[in-house]
């Protein structure tokens, strides 16, 4: 796949995010069995990369290269209007106008999702859930900020969202209070930063993965809300780092 054919890739994955589904919809894939993350690569072609890639996400963050990285200027509104349980994860989608500034590249932010347990592990260390902030600039690139969830207290924006627990695959509800994906993240920003790849099929890489360093609280109840929902683990296995450095 040449250069011109993952930003294509890229860009509908883009858009199919926004739209509600994190990989195209008419190939069937899971977490267990023969559509587990082991198969992915197989189910179809366009799929390949979650079995070739070598840039692929999740990944456990362990020997780190100490750099300058730019700060995270998180302009993000109470803009969190919508949430989809799209048979893959709870998704809450975001009205526009909401911006990651990285060095001064904008992203946008279009939605946010969730993993349990986590899917990328910090020095071995898995945590109870993990949320996905996912954004896009004008050209189809994706950047992804990663939050922990340690199990303590009752995480109240999470709150917000849960109250409206779509509880069926392919259900969607209009939110009754927007919520603030800002109130959700610490208040500290210190981040991991690599190249990395999307963590469900097609597995496109090119993602630029930045993770949180701190965690924040979500209640036993609350997890427990996702997990039941979501009946299994919704998590891909961590993938191999090769080449790749991982810079804090």
């Amino acid at each position: 796949m040449n250069k011109q054919q993952v930003k294509r890739v890229l860009i509908s994955t883009v858009i199919a995010i926004s739209g509600g589904a994190l990989a195209q919809d008419d190939v069937h894939w899971g977490y267990s069995g023969h559509q587990g993350p082991e198969h992915w690569g197989e189910l179809a072609p366009e799929f390949s990369l979650c079995t070739s890639g070598k840039n692929q996400s999740p990944i456990n963050i362990s020997a780190t290269t100490k750099g300058q990285l730019p700060t995270l200027a998180l302009n993000y509104q109470a803009s969190g209007n919508e949430i989809i349980n799209n048979g893959h994860t709870i998704q809450v989608n975001y009205a526009p106008g909401s911006y990651l500034d990285i060095a001064g590249h904008q992203f946008e932010l279009k939605q946010f999702h969730f993993h349990s347990p986590s899917e990328n592990t910090l020095r071995g260390k898995s945590f109870p859930l993990e949320a996905h902030f996912v954004h896009a600039d004008s050209k189809g690139n994706l950047a992804v900020v990663a939050l922990m969830f340690e199990q303590g207290k009752e995480n109240q924006e999470l709150a917000k969202a849960w109250s409206q627990l779509p509880q069926e695959a392919g259900q969607k509800v209009r939110l009754a209070t927007p919520i603030s994906g800002l109130n959700m993240l610490p208040s500290k920003h210190d981040y991991y930063r690599f190249n990395g790849s999307l963590t469900t099929p097609p597995c496109s890489e090119g993602v630029r993965w930045i993770v949180l360093k701190n965690a924040v609280s979500a209640s036993k109840q609350q997890i427990s809300d996702f997990s039941s929902l979501m009946k299994l683990p919704n998590n891909r296995p961590v993938q191999g780092i090769n080449a790749r450095l991982i810079v804090e």
